[in-house]
């Protein structure tokens, strides 16, 4: 069987295994409008978009997300992009044992994760932002081992959630270090809870989806809504609550990115930055690695639709 990192244009009758993580029905212009399947195959080395032409109403019936499939593909370059034309698909499953399989994880161990992001939480010296903290972190421990980060776009695999808030804690130091006098308790407070809402916005990380509650409140006001609730469980009042809440609140930095209040503090200013630098960071290693050096990777709509130069030299 290939790997989907493996794959190159020109390569027919590729055999392989993969899971659909994204798949909608489309039809041709033609004369002849016939039905075609938009699909996305994942493993644990990469992801590739295919088509599926004439698909028939069993194809569309059977093939949905989260089916781990065994098929045959000839890869084509399109609009100087690597796809998929798929040639057969043989066997079709949806057993969570064959789906786990082929999840992407995160490039780090998950306990290891939340040891490390542990450390960060016992470096903050203020007791309120401390204890809530601590508090909602243990809550929520399980689906922030195992949650991706976002449904598409970014860290959006096994223990995503986890790598990035690491990542955001990692890079925060490195900040904190160059600009000292910043508060780092609201910084390592802000950046540990900022997707927390995440755990209630996602189904979980085997083919995320948005649940109700994700489609209807959105994860930045279900964390608001939890870092509240925490703080009057456990009697925390004071200015920490308010400017922690503000943090998460303002993450995304502009009201038409998703933040219903944009940083009006400086700690907040510093996380909503590290959230959009790690996103976009990830987003491009994503796309670079699925390109050889002296190619451009294919448009990433999320990073204004641009396409990136992946070097000869190194």
């Amino acid at each position: 069987m290939t790997l989907i990192k493996d794959m190159k244009p020109g390569n027919d009758n590729v055999v392989f295994n993969a899971m659909i993580t994204h798949c909608v029905v489309g039809k041709t212009t033609g004369a002849n409008k016939t039905n075609y399947l938009s699909i996305t195959f994942s493993d644990q080395s990469g992801s590739i978009d295919a088509k599926l032409w004439n698909a028939k109403e069993t194809d569309i019936e059977s093939l949905k997300e989260g089916a781990v499939v065994e098929a045959t593909g000839d890869i084509i370059k399109y609009q100087d992009q690597r796809q998929m034309k798929i040639v057969k698909i043989t066997h079709v499953s949806y057993d969570e044992s064959a789906q786990i399989q082929f999840i992407q994880k995160a490039p780090m161990d998950a306990d290891e994760m939340i040891q490390q992001i542990k450390e960060y939480i016992s470096k903050i010296n203020n007791v309120k932002l401390y204890t809530l903290t601590k508090n909602l972190f243990e809550d929520h421990i399980d689906k922030i081992k195992v949650y991706p980060a976002a449904s598409k776009n970014h860290h959006e695999y096994v223990s995503g959630l986890a790598y990035h808030t690491l990542s955001m804690l990692k890079l925060s130091e490195a900040v904190i270090q160059l600009y000292p006098d910043l508060n780092k308790d609201l910084i390592y407070a802000g950046i540990t809870l900022h997707d927390i809402g995440k755990t209630v916005e996602l189904s979980g990380p085997v083919v995320p989806n948005y649940t109700l509650e994700g489609n209807l409140l959105g994860h930045i006001s279900i964390a608001n809504a939890l870092v509240f609730e925490k703080a009057k469980e456990l009697n925390i009042t004071g200015e920490e609550v308010t400017l922690l809440s503000h943090i998460i609140l303002s993450h995304h930095g502009k009201n038409e990115f998703g933040s219903p209040v944009i940083p009006k503090l400086r700690e907040a200013e510093i996380v909503s930055l590290i959230d959009n630098m790690d996103a976009r960071i990830n987003m491009l290693n994503k796309a670079l690695s699925e390109v050889e050096p002296g190619e451009f990777t294919k448009r990433i709509f999320a990073l204004e639709n641009r396409q990136f130069y992946k070097p000869l030299i190194k």
